[in-house]
This record gives structure tokens, sequence and C-alpha cells, in this order.
């Protein structure tokens, strides 16, 4: 869907179609789950980043 379109959607739905509000709800919901998605894995990714780090540091400072 058009971002533009959608915006206009949103502005005024009831200027709009069923079948037009069902396409947004289907974009809305679909962008927000791959959005859901993404933030998971950016965050495991940095736990493990986060941990990998500590434990290293914790290695340097012990050979200092």
């Amino acid at each position: 869907m058009e971002l533009n379109r959608l915006k206009e959607i949103i502005n005024k739905p009831s200027d709009y179609s069923n079948k037009n509000l069902e396409e947004s709800l289907q974009f809305l919901s679909e962008n927000f789950e791959d959005a859901k998605k993404r933030l998971l894995d950016l965050t495991q990714l940095l736990d493990f980043t986060e941990d990998s780090y500590n434990k290293i540091l914790e290695e340097y400072k012990k050979r200092k």
C-alpha cells in the first residue's frame, strides 16, 4: 500500500470503503508484526553483544 494513501485513510477513515479499511488494517498489522520481530531480534543481538563484551572484559582485567 502506498504511504500517502494510507495516511489519507488514517486521517479520514469515514470517507473510505470497507475494502480500503480492511487493506489498511492488513498492511498495518503486517507492518507491526515485522517491526516487533525486528525489535526482538535486535534485543537478542544486543544482549549477546553485552554479555560477550563483559565476559571478555572480565578476562582482560584479570590479566592486568
